[in-house]
């Protein structure tokens, strides 16, 4: 008879019982899941930034920045992840995941609460403050917990659970965009106002939600999967890479340019996804947000749908079918993305592409070296993230331009994809360390 998901208990972990006395339950898991996604919605609402560039960009807008201006404290606040995904990474692994959760989303809301105040001329420092250093950081030290966390709670199906729950990041934007829009509306001349009841809903929600997180014992796995220093999608030889170890490979930056380029390619669109909507296919400003919300849906339905396919098709062959779908489609955008519906159409398949390269690379790290430090690798490879984050918007920007070429600008973007596609061809798994005497190599007991 098969046992509960609580029988599979061996050695403690210690970030997890100096806190959490109590042994898991079988629900455990699917309430922590349900925690991560709520946090992972509040966390997705910074892909509804180009609501608010737009609206700060209004001739009724009392700051009027520029192009250039409008993407900077979205950049800053991209750039700044690393920042809390590095951090976050190492103090959970020592301190256990719910202190730097509920620390990420406070430092989250009170920058996009700090954003509200920027209604002045000249005040466009107070959006890069709040928004881009105070919200980036939070966002990364908040966003790396649930990924590295579902992958110990659920080694039965990684690519699938972190994909949820990073879904959970690109449906926040369906959430947040067209609230945004309607706070806006409410006041053209302020347009940052709106990020005062934004922020305190974010605050609401992402506590709420990281307030259950726990780690499972060491050992711990569910009913029927082995769990002997390996899970079901990390059955190899050997114990868990450390930190170090996976740094001192090849294929560790090699996930990180993959990455790296997905970013680069997808958030060129995400950063400006309104303006060129009304640019290119002649959307109205209303139409434009209620477009940006709807890509949320194919944002968080890539990183869910991508996730699962790479567990049945391989990771790398997903890697190559995500790139090359983005290039592809970033350069027909332009070109024959020139009504509503088919701009629509290019649109969706680069969101979902996007989302996608998140939704899979937590497991493909986790298959290629382990969970146990899951939270410091992963965490470390997310500058590709940041190196994204700043590169597509500012190349995105920079050959759009006053003239508005958005021709040249997602050729040349849809190119760098192309090319990128190349990359996990070259990818494969390193061989595990040894270890025999290594706790993460001692077989653990099953029911």
């Amino acid at each position: 008879m098969a046992c509960s998901e609580s029988s599979d208990v061996t050695t403690a972990d210690p970030a997890s019982t100096s806190t959490d006395p109590l042994p898991p339950r079988a629900s455990d898991r699917w309430v922590i899941l349900a925690g991560a996604v709520l946090v992972q919605l509040a966390l997705g609402a910074v892909y509804a930034w180009s609501t608010f560039s737009k609206a700060l960009q209004a001739p009724e807008s009392a700051l009027r920045l520029s192009t250039v201006e409008a993407t900077i404290p979205f950049e800053t606040a991209i750039g700044m992840i690393f920042v809390g995904t590095f951090l976050g990474g190492r103090i959970q692994d020592r301190r256990g995941p719910r202190t730097v959760a509920v620390v990420g989303m406070v430092m989250y809301a009170a920058g996009i609460v700090l954003s509200s105040f920027a209604q002045a001329p000249g005040q466009l420092w107070l959006l890069i403050l709040g928004y881009g250093v105070l919200g980036g950081i939070g966002l990364g030290l908040a966003y790396i917990v649930p990924i590295a966390l579902l992958q110990k709670w659920f080694p039965d199906k990684a690519g699938l659970i972190t994909g949820i729950a990073v879904g959970g990041f690109g449906f926040g934007a369906v959430i947040t965009s067209p609230v945004a829009q309607t706070l806006i509306e409410a006041d053209k001349t302020h347009p940052a106002a709106a990020f005062l009841p934004l922020g305190l809903a974010y605050l609401v929600a992402g506590v709420a939600g990281a307030t259950v997180f726990r780690n499972p014992p060491a050992g711990w796995s569910p009913a029927g999967v082995v769990a002997s220093g390996r899970t079901a999608t990390t059955a190899v030889e050997g114990r868990d890479f450390t930190v170090r170890e996976a740094l001192g490979t090849r294929q560790w930056y090699l996930l990180t340019v993959i990455l790296t380029v997905c970013v680069t390619a997808g958030i060129s669109l995400v950063s400006v996804a309104a303006a060129s909507a009304t640019a290119v296919a002649g959307y109205s400003a209303a139409g434009a947000a209620g477009l940006v919300g709807v890509m949320g849906l194919f944002n968080g339905a890539g990183r869910i749908g991508w996730a699962a396919l790479s567990d049945r098709i391989g990771k790398m062959p997903s890697f190559v079918g995500i790139l090359a779908l983005e290039g592809i489609a970033l350069i027909l955008l332009p070109r024959i993305g020139t009504s509503p519906v088919s701009f629509a159409v290019l649109a969706a398949i680069i969101y979902t592409c996007y989302g996608g390269a998140f939704g899979a690379l937590p497991s493909t790290a986790g298959q290629f070296f382990g969970v146990k430090h899951a939270g410091s690798i992963y965490g470390l490879m997310l500058v590709a993230w940041s190196i994204g984050g700043v590169s597509g918007p500012l190349i995105a920007s920079a050959l759009i331009g006053s003239s508005k070429n958005y021709v040249l600008a997602y050729t040349v973007i849809g190119a760098i994809a192309l090319i990128g596609a190349a990359i996990p061809v070259l990818t494969s798994p390193p061989p595990r360390p040894r270890d025999d005497t290594s706790p993460a190599a001692t077989p653990a007991t099953t029911a």
